[in-house]
């Protein structure tokens, strides 16, 4: 759920991350391989190799941060399976997703009284996934929103507060679908008045139900860079799906683009940061983290030219124009009606997914 771009490119936005934005960007910058000794090496998501995120903490430190980006939690855990143990030092991982880490054996506790913890907002937090056994293993630094991205000039923007536009007549061929089965399943969760969290096999009739409505009315259902080039191209006027992560980077070469959260909610996407049990350098790793969490690494993490986010310190250094593109004084109310990612288990993750498929291949 987030995407990329290049300075003077307003479509190359359109590449991404989230469970699949960073999707054909690994690289590892600066040496070859993991380079060892003082070095900071930290496995990222795209957002963290904006250099305007990383040159003032390795100005200030004396440190070079070499990173390696990587495409959702499977393949950065499968990176670390396949390194040596003190290789890396801090990783990015899906706020819900830390305590598979922690089940690996991967991560050191976090000291709570060396973060701004105090200064979060409160629903971003997400106890329930980076505290496990009583101590925190990760620590929300970004989160956002998959929810109904529109071109406002386009469409009535009122009729985008309910769900319900995405299945009516209205805007009929005029809809793209994000292709990432959990998210839009929350969002076809929400429609019908269910909550993300309580999903059942029992629902799948319903949930298909509603997935086959919004099909019958999307133009296209694509990964990230063909459903936000449609957006962006005006092929499309709503994005099932999308969010500030998709409309904010682009808001100055297109401030038609804009987001909402309907009534019924939106699913709540957050990131995390993490340090390794086995790092080599774990106290050039608190203060990256630290960075990371200060106003000001959240100001430049949250406006990174990958992809925009909401920075998860209420403190954030951004200007007054990054906030009101962010909707930054929304945000309370944003997050009262969002719900997390729906988690099933492994029975019920793979009958969505078939679902899922049955609703791409639906005629």
């Amino acid at each position: 759920m987030s995407a990329k771009s290049e300075s003077g490119n307003p479509l190359s936005v359109l590449k991404s991350h989230l469970h699949a934005a960073c999707a054909a960007t690994a690289l590892l910058l600066g040496a070859g391989s993991v380079a060892q000794g003082a070095d900071l090496n930290a496995l990222i998501w795209c957002d963290h190799s904006d250099p305007a995120l990383l040159q003032p903490f390795e100005e200030a430190n004396n440190v070079k941060v070499n990173v390696k980006e990587f495409e959702g939690t499977g393949a950065g855990l499968a990176i670390v399976e396949q390194s040596q143990p003190g290789d890396w030092d801090v990783m990015v991982i899906d706020s819900i997703d830390v305590p598979r880490g922690v089940e690996k054996g991967l991560f050191e506790p976090l000291p709570d009284d060396k973060l701004p913890l105090a200064d979060m907002f409160p629903q971003v937090k997400m106890d329930g996934s980076t505290v496990v056994g009583g101590k925190r293993y990760g620590i929300t630094e970004k989160f956002g929103y998959n929810t109904i991205g529109y071109n406002k000039t386009k469409v009535d923007p009122a009729d985008m507060q309910s769900m319900a536009a995405l299945t009516g007549d209205k805007y009929k061929g005029k809809v793209a679908i994000y292709d990432y089965y959990l998210p839009v399943i929350g969002m076809a969760a929400l429609a019908i008045g269910k909550k993300t969290a309580d999903l059942t096999e029992a629902d799948l009739p319903a949930l298909k139900e509603e997935l086959l409505k919004m099909k019958a009315n999307a133009k296209l259902v694509g990964e990230v860079t063909a459903s936000q080039t449609a957006l962006a191209t005006g092929e499309v006027d709503i994005l099932v799906g999308g969010g500030e992560w998709v409309t904010a980077g682009l808001a100055k070469e297109n401030p038609a683009l804009d987001f909402s959260i309907p009534k019924e909610g939106a699913v709540l996407w957050s990131q995390s940061l993490a340090m390794f049990k086995d790092s080599k350098n774990k106290d050039m790793a608190l203060k990256f983290i630290q960075y990371i969490m200060s106003p000001e690494g959240q100001a430049r993490l949250a406006t990174s030219s990958c992809y925009w986010g909401m920075p998860a310190n209420t403190k954030a250094a951004l200007t007054d124009e990054q906030k009101k593109i962010l909707r930054f004084d929304e945000q309370p109310g944003f997050l009262a009606r969002a719900q997390a990612y729906p988690a099933p288990n492994a029975d019920l993750d793979k009958k969505m997914q078939d679902m899922w498929t049955e609703m791409l291949q639906a005629k």
